[in-house]
């Protein structure tokens, strides 16, 4: 996960080509013609013992006759160089390269051991290069080359490279970077998604992904990069030729597609599922501004388009403008009286320029609109080109109304609407050629919107407290596994998960019909009826089976479905091993929903957690949602939302509706039973009962695998670090619970801000204000723990937060910038050195080699601080006013204070 010297890769100052060529049509040939015609500002060198000069530029024979070390160098050599190549180079001081060359195989892994020494990143191989059009840089066998703008295209096939470099051209449509990935042996996706997260130059981003390697690395890239800038992605293969066996209904459900649909959500992407959908993304992204809010109006000439992009809009579930009364009156001064007085617009098919003109302007001007989009069909009244200048001139007269409100085009037909297409283009308005592409540019930009607000929404803390009995739950897994069994009984599948506080009903393993009826004459004192299933380590779904009876209402009855479901299953599955059978209460809520909530592992994003509607026809409905965990309560509902059974679980007629927030709560459970206990590998709860008064677990089937024999694959996403919370007393506070901050923390943050003093806001942020936006706030509480760290000081006491410190790292997770701020009025009580403290511990833990931090020069109490806990001062370039502290880990005199110990120093003061 880095970004190192990628700035040599993708803005070089000096580029050389290994194995430049003269044969027209080869690969050698091709990038030499690229690097010289692209207009690259920087110096040019050509290395290839077979020619001295080509086309009157001089060339090298080999790398050591360079007279300079090239910042990137291109590799269009056979396979069998790369790796001496690559070795010379990473010696001679280069620090990026392209290895074009396919069919490496196994010297792959030598080819990236010799760049290693060196740093020396690989982009590559299998691969047709790259391209920054900003500076002129065509190093790539590309056909042509891209128009320079502000997206850019990072892709896994070179042949899609090509495709959208040829149809963007024609559109006018320009790039930062264009990246050809191949087989990413060193430099991949997260790495471009660092890199691009923080280009000035890009303003969006698009991918084409075949498939994710290093998940977690690719997710904590991705959620950086999303929450900057758009990012869209096209993925292949949705469709799987077959879901693998599985024991559980949920290994049947997640399918791996549905896998990249759940990372996908989580990391903030935008996915789309099509090339023409990619192409309307690019559209709309290099041309629209971001929207402002998500309704639609809609200018026709023709009724029946406009109510085509109506219907298409509504299919995207789009909210149509409704107009005010001001706006539908100066509709009414500029258009006959026939036009449709709604939303969309009809200007009716005689319209003139003027009447386009005119209906623009006054929906420029409307308030209760977001965005507009105009319609033209072909009429012999009006010259679609006419049209087309009628809208361009309103549009360049409204430029400040047009950034805030969007207009975009789609003039139909195909010859006699050409002209016009191209005048939008020209004039840098996004045009379609199809409603239903326009509607999906459109719906792209406010999907991308939606998600944002989503990843920035503050979740509620959860309904229970959370108080696991893990220590039980991990005896029985243990227990289990011991015994030399990888599959749970659905009565030790219940004792686990009620340990984590999931309601389950009461279940007695029995050995045989005579217990069978003895535990149903108990159970029947208390209870209408009875349910018994058979209890069997080979029979995973036990009603396609026959092994489930529901509804016994005497222990006869109980005994005899017992002694007649052994003999049908003894006839059916004679290898079966059977331990006997459950009996437990039937439970009867007759307004209950039967959901199902399980957990599987993908073979790239690891554990996957699973929601939807349950029962026996589970795989019929096929209505699920997966999601990354861990989850919190708002990613829980939006598991739930995701699924068609939640409209019937919100209630309808008569029906109560469920209790979403146990059924929210049960998925955190589940979350965090997954997160402490790897050894699971597959579960099912099938059903989960739930109606308005909460949840029952009725049955479960859970799979495990020894950790230390089989470790499961990571978690994509890294959990919460509840192990670094600590206690400490501090002198004239108490008590203070020092711990890794959490979204939920958001509230108490905002009032924290409120109890700072302006001079402590500006030492710390360097600004006097007080009261920051929710936007702010949700960035500072909801952290990647994979690459950020920030700790908070909670008052035990009171509950209150009165501090925090904060680490952010580069991607390469070895350096970091730290932050720290203190409630004003416990300045000098040592809760600043605390917080450091357990900043400092936690950044030797993980390996980070430098820690920096900028100080106010009036902010004497912070670079003492500093001082003391090892770090150096220096002045900071540029600002007089600023200085620099940095610590290293194995340069510091001592290891800092464990989190636990008492800094007893009240002369010290925090900020």
């Amino acid at each position: 996960m880095t970004v190192r010297n990628l700035n040599y890769l993708c803005a070089p100052r000096s580029v050389a080509l290994i194995g430049a060529g003269t044969r027209p049509g080869s690969v050698g040939a091709t990038v030499r013609k690229n690097l010289l015609e692209g207009g690259f500002k920087g110096s040019i060198s050509l290395v290839n013992p077979k020619y001295t000069e080509i086309e009157g530029h001089r060339c090298y024979a080999s790398v050591s006759d360079l007279p300079e070390v090239p910042d990137l160098a291109v590799l269009a050599t056979p396979p069998s160089t790369i790796v001496g190549l690559i070795e010379e180079l990473g010696a001679k001081g280069t620090r990026a390269a392209i290895a074009l060359a396919a069919g490496l195989g196994e010297q792959k892994k030598a080819m990236i051991a010799a760049a290693q020494p060196h740093c020396l990143r690989i982009l590559g191989p299998n691969c047709i290069g790259l391209m920054s059009p900003n500076i002129g840089l065509n190093a790539s066998f590309a056909h042509r080359a891209p128009v320079a703008g502000d997206l850019a295209f990072v892709s896994q096939s070179g042949a899609l490279v090509t495709a959208v470099i040829d149809w963007a051209a024609g559109r006018g449509i320009g790039f930062s970077h264009v990246v050809s990935l191949g087989e990413m042996a060193d430099v991949d996706l997260g790495d471009m998604l660092d890199f691009l997260a923080t280009d000035p130059r890009t303003r969006a981003i698009l991918l084409y992904i075949e498939a994710v390697t290093h998940a977690p690395k690719f997710i904590s890239a991705a959620r950086r990069a999303a929450r900057m800038k758009p990012v869209v992605v096209v993925k292949t293969g949705r469709h799987a030729g077959g879901a693998h066996a599985a024991l559980s209904h949920t290994g049947a459900l997640a399918g791996s597609d549905a896998a990249y649909n759940a990372a996908f959500r989580r990391s903030g992407l935008l996915r789309v599922k099509t090339l023409d959908e990619l192409f309307a993304a690019a559209e709309t992204l290099s041309r629209v501004p971001r929207l402002h809010g998500e309704r639609l109006a809609i200018l026709t000439n023709g009724g029946g388009a406009g109510v085509l992009a109506t219907d298409e809009f509504q299919d995207w579930n789009g909210t149509l403008a409704s107009f005010g009364v001001d706006t539908i009156e100066a509709l009414d001064r500029v258009l006959p009286p026939t036009w449709s007085h709604g939303n969309p617009v009809d200007i009716i098919g005689d319209a003139g320029t003027k009447r386009y003109s005119d209906a623009l302007e006054a929906l420029l001007h409307d308030h209760d609109s977001d965005a507009i989009l105009i319609l033209h069909c072909p009429t012999a009244t009006v010259s679609a080109i006419d049209a087309g200048k009628a809208v361009v001139d309103t549009v360049t007269a409204n430029r400040a109304l047009v950034a805030d409100k969007p207009v975009m085009t789609c003039w139909l037909g195909d010859g006699a609407v050409q002209e016009a297409r191209s005048l939008f283009e020209a004039n840098k308005i996004p045009t379609f050629d199809s409603t239903s592409s326009a509607i999906t540019g459109l719906m792209q930009l406010v999907d991308h919107a939606r998600s944002q607000d989503e990843l920035m929404q503050t979740p509620r803390i959860a309904a229970g407290d959370h108080a696991y009995d893990e220590k039980s739950a991990c005896r029985e897994i243990r227990r289990i596994l011991d015994s030399g069994r990888t599959v749970a009984s659905a009565l030790e599948a219940k004792t686990i998960l009620a340990a984590y506080g999931i309601p389950t009903d009461k279940a007695v393993l029995v050995p045989d019909p005579a217990g069978v009826r003895s535990v149903a004459a108990d159970i029947l004192k208390t209870n209408d009826a009875c349910v018994i299933k058979i209890a069997s380590p080979d029979i995973s779904h036990k009603s396609d089976a026959g092994g489930v009876r529901l509804n016994l209402e005497s222990a006869t009855a109980a005994e005899q479905a017992a002694i007649d479901m052994l003999a049908k299953i003894k006839a059916k599955l004679p290898e079966a091993h059977i331990d006997g059978f459950t009996v437990e209460p039937m439970i009867k809520r007759p307004d209950a929903f039967e959901t199902i909530v399980g957990m599987s592992v993908d073979q790239t994003f690891g554990p996957m957690l699973l929601f939807g509607a349950g029962g026996v026809a589970v795989e019929v409905l096929r209505d699920s949602v997966l999601a990354l965990p861990p989850l919190d309560m708002r990613l829980a509902r939006q598991m739930i939302d995701g699924t068609r059974i939640s409209r019937l679980l919100k209630g309808y007629r008569d029906h109560p509706p469920a209790d979403m927030d146990a059924i929210s709560d049960t998925l955190v459970r589940i979350s965090d039973l997954i997160v402490a206990h790897p050894e699971i590998r597959e579960l099912d709860i099938n059903p989960l009962l739930a109606d308005k008064d909460g949840v029952i677990a009725i049955d479960a089937r859970m799979k495990l695998a020894d950790e230390s024999v089989s470790p499961r694959l990571p978690l994509a996403i890294r959990p919460y670090p509840a192990e670094l919370a600590r206690e400490v007393s501090i002198d004239s506070i108490g008590e203070v619970l020092i711990r890794p901050i959490r979204p939920e923390d958001e509230p108490a943050y905002a009032k924290f801000f409120s109890e700072i003093s302006e001079d402590d806001v500006r030492l710390r942020f360097f600004t006097g204000r007080r009261a920051f936006p929710h936007a702010f706030l949700a960035a500072l509480t909801q952290i990647d723990y994979a690459r950020e760290m920030a700790f908070v000081a909670i008052d035990e006491a009171t509950q209150e937060l009165i501090g925090g410190s904060r680490l952010v790292l580069e991607p390469d997770l070895r350096r970091g910038e730290f932050g720290i701020l203190v409630r004003s009025d416990l300045h000098g009580r040592g809760l600043g050195w605390q917080l450091m403290s357990a900043l400092l511990n936690y950044a030797q833990h993980e390996g980070v080699e430098e820690i920096t931090g900028l100080v106010n020069v009036s902010n004497t109490h912070m670079l003492d601080m500093a001082t003391d806990l090892g770090f150096e001062t220096r002045t900071f370039e540029g600002d007089a006013s600023v200085r620099e502290v940095v610590w290293h880990p194995a340069a510091s005199a001592a290891a800092p204070p464990a989190i636990g110990a008492v800094k007893k120093q009240s002369e010290k003061a925090d900020s």
